[in-house]
């Protein structure tokens, strides 16, 4: 969309306010809210900082912006759209930031996410995605925790007799151009998962950062409250961002799939990739220390990175498919992913694996869960294993990965400051 055509549209729909959006390491917003007449700059300011923002709102200063700088942040205008619930009419656009001398930040998300596309266009393959996120509904207002009274799996009268709040999400998602695919109430009291229709990284990880702020406004509206949280009690099911991936070529063949149908060597690179690498990029698919309680479980999380066809006990699904549309579901985010990271990262251990001619470990047909865990248990074996990894930082980025690594590094430590009650319970008796 042209600036002419960014005008008209907001004309045409007598927008108010323009909202500016731009990711942040944990895939929330951050931006301004301004006039639409001062959206006709088309250039506006923030602080690059915010990049290094934890979940609670402290900040990890590189030593190089100890001045608290600030970038400059441009309107992808192809993102424009509106916000269906504001009071006034109101619209939203995602900003791409670049320092003051015109280069892309580089720990941005939505550029690390482009760059990795980048890799693959340029050896004339497009990646292919489709996202499947889960969540949880919880009943009253905030500080209750009661869960919202579904608990039929896969069941369609929790969905139908939800006194509207479906139809009125997907109404809410269609006015911002978010494509949803089914809907199904999942195996935990209240959690539900929503697909997505597969199609470009970049527009699929927009949608999930919309899609995100648009359940949780609902449920909001609706008294309720909605949680991404990967783990919301030690024993109910964790709550998962499976994301599906696949690769065609120029003549918009998928890679994965020779011309007799049978498996390619891309196919098997791409899996040893995702095998060899995951567990160096595991800080991002499990970013905070909550993330680690879901993978110690097995209630349909996976504990190691086997692969085998239509076998949910795997951290690599390959589903039921015809050759044209084979392609890998990678088990291991959470739902407290940043889309744009957690894309990233799956597609570029595929890309090295490919790039590496890496081979895949021979399928699981019986259940993986019996087989030894091959996971970071926690969040500091995870950050030592991303900090350290060399074929990470030439895959993401020096400055990316030290930012990274040191913001989950402070996220750490504010966690450890807070006591649990199991600690001031059990131990008050003996010492």
């Amino acid at each position: 969309m042209t600036p002419s055509e960014a005008r008209a549209w907001l004309a045409e729909r007598r927008i108010e306010w323009v909202e500016l959006s731009t990711p942040d390491m944990a895939g929330n917003s951050r931006g301004k809210l301004l006039p639409v007449a001062q959206f006709e700059a088309m250039e506006f300011r923030l602080p690059i900082a915010v990049f290094g923002q934890t979940i609670h709102g402290t900040y990890h200063m590189t030593e190089g912006n100890f001045v608290d700088r600030d970038m400059t942040v441009i309107p992808d205008l192809d993102t424009l759209r509106i916000v269906p619930w504001a009071a006034e009419p109101t619209a939203s656009v995602l900003m791409d930031a670049r320092t003051n001398d015109g280069r892309p930040v580089d720990v941005a998300p939505r550029f690390v996410l482009k760059q990795m596309i980048a890799r693959f266009s340029a050896r004339g393959w497009t990646p292919i995605v489709a996202p499947e996120v889960e969540f949880y509904l919880l009943a009253g207002k905030p500080g209750d925790g009661e869960l919202w009274d579904a608990t039929s799996p896969y069941g369609t009268e929790e969905l139908q007799g939800s006194g509207g709040f479906f139809q009125r999400l997907s109404e809410y998602c269609r006015a911002q151009r978010i494509e949803l695919g089914a809907v199904s109430q999942e195996l935990g009291r209240g959690q539900f998962e929503v697909n997505f229709q597969h199609g470009d990284p970049l527009l699929l990880a927009d949608s999930v950062f919309y899609f995100k702020r648009t359940l949780k406004h609902l449920a909001r509206e609706s008294g309720m409250r909605a949680t991404f949280l990967a783990k919301i009690d030690g024993d109910k099911p964790g709550s998962s961002m499976h994301v599906h991936q696949s690769v065609c070529a120029k003549d918009g063949e998928n890679i994965f799939s020779n011309a007799d149908g049978s498996p390619s060597k891309s196919f098997g690179a791409y899996l040893g990739g995702l095998q060899r690498f995951i567990p160096e990029l595991l800080l991002i698919f499990g970013p905070y220390p909550n993330s680690y309680r879901r993978l110690r479980s097995h209630w349909s999380s996976p504990v190691n990175l086997e692969w085998g066809i239509d076998n949910r006990s795997v951290g690599l699904r390959i589903p039921e498919s015809p050759a044209a549309s084979r392609r890998i579901e990678n088990r291991l985010p959470g739902s407290d992913v940043n889309p744009y990271l957690a894309f990233a990262a799956s597609l570029g251990c595929g890309w090295m694996g490919m790039e590496q001619g890496l081979a895949c470990t021979a399928p699981v047909s019986g259940s993986a869960f019996e087989l030894p865990f091959a996971l970071h248990r926690h969040t500091y074996q995870a950050i030592d294993a991303f900090r350290g990894s060399r074929a990470v930082r030439d895959l993401l980025g020096d400055e990316f990965v030290s930012l990274y690594s040191a913001l989950k590094q402070l996220e750490c430590h504010e966690f450890e400051e807070r006591i649990p009650d199991w600690e001031c319970d059990g131990l008050s008796g003996i010492v």
